[in-house]
C-alpha cells in the first residue's frame, strides 16, 4: 500500500540530488561521509520511485490521496 504522495516523492528526489551534489563536493566522493549521503539519497529516491516509506507506516504518516494507495 503506497503511503508517498507526488508532492513528497518530488521533494525526496530533489533532496536526493542535493544529497548527491553535497557528496560529491566534500573533496573525496569516496568517504565515508560522501558514502553515507549517497545511501541516504538512495533511499529518498527509492522510497520516492516506489511510492512506500517503512519509516511512515510505523509512526502513521501518510500524504498519498485515497484514489492512489493501491
Amino acid at each position: 500500500m503506497k503511503n508517498v504522495g507526488k508532492l513528497d516523492a518530488k521533494v525526496r528526489y530533489v533532496i536526493g540530488a542535493v544529497l548527491v551534489l553535497i557528496g560529491l563536493l566534500t573533496g573525496d566522493p569516496f568517504s565515508q561521509v560522501s558514502i553515507i549521503l549517497y545511501v541516504s539519497a538512495a533511499a529518498l529516491v527509492i522510497t520516492g520511485a516506489v511510492g512506500f516509506c517503512g519509516l511512515y507506516k510505523l509512526i502513521g504518516v501518510n500524504t498519498c490521496p485515497l484514489e492512489n494507495r493501491k
